[in-house]
């Protein structure tokens, strides 16, 4: 799928507010990126490079995720910073990205972003709840490159 016709069903506002909800919760971070054009690596890899290159691994408790979108490739993924990957382990990851293939396989793209968002906001609720010096670090925004 082009990379235009899908932010043009994507419905940034919804999944803007699903972050900032999540993070209502939690003094971790979330993101979600949409990579324009060819992806000439794996998704993964393309992920993990994405979340140095906007500082996510810089938040005060490590605890930040990204979800990494290709659309013109097919791919996406998701990644945790340390904190936050040590505390909920592989197989949460490996459930969140089944999840969200089977919405994509779909073409529920909001639905399996949306839905990613709240799955990650409660991990990260529980192990790293608001508190009073908790501060928004990330902006929620959707980012595309």
């Amino acid at each position: 799928m082009r990379t235009k016709e899908f932010l043009s069903k994507l419905e940034h506002d919804r999944v803007v507010s699903a972050i900032r909800e999540a993070e209502s919760k939690t003094s971790g971070q979330i993101r979600v990126f949409i990579q324009r054009g060819k992806l000439n690596v794996d998704p993964l890899i393309g992920a993990q490079k994405k979340f140095h290159r906007l500082g996510m691994q810089k938040t005060r408790e490590r605890n930040a995720v990204l979800v990494f979108v290709a659309p013109r490739a097919h791919k996406f993924a998701v990644v945790g910073d340390t904190a936050i990957h040590e505390k909920c382990g592989e197989e949460f990851w490996q459930r969140l990205v089944d999840a969200m293939r089977a919405h994509f396989q779909k073409e529920k793209f909001n639905h399996a972003i949306v839905e990613a968002i709240e799955e990650i906001g409660k991990m990260l609720a529980t192990h790293f709840p608001k508190r009073s010096a908790s501060s928004n670090e990330l902006p929620d925004e959707i980012a595309e490159a």
